[in-house]
């Protein structure tokens, strides 16, 4: 994970595209690729996997991006949410169901 941050980071000094990555920014442009992702299964089931990867791709790139402008860790805070999750979704209430925690 680390690599790959640094090589967004050199991706993007190199361009000298920082200057336009403010949180909120990077908050519109995530919100904008996962439009343009769900967009890929607008209309039916079928979808192109290669354009659903690059939407993918950007929507990743992005949090990536805001994950080291805030200078947290995108891989612990994934871990803290999970743990948190599942503490709101124990296995034996949860398994196969869909609902709300508080509805369990």
């Amino acid at each position: 994970m680390k690599d790959l941050q640094e090589k967004i980071e050199k991706f993007n000094e190199e361009r000298d595209w920082d200057q336009f990555h403010s949180p909120e920014n990077l908050a519109k442009s995530i919100s904008i690729e996962a439009g343009e992702l769900l967009e890929c299964f607008q209309w039916n089931n079928e979808y192109d996997l290669e354009e659903v990867k690059e939407e993918l791709a950007d929507v990743l790139n992005y949090c990536i991006q805001m994950a080291n402008k805030l200078g947290v860790d995108p891989k612990q805070i994934v871990l803290d949410k999970m743990e948190k999750t599942a503490k709101k979704y124990p296995v034996e209430k949860a398994k196969g169901k869909s609902i709300k925690y508080n509805k369990l």
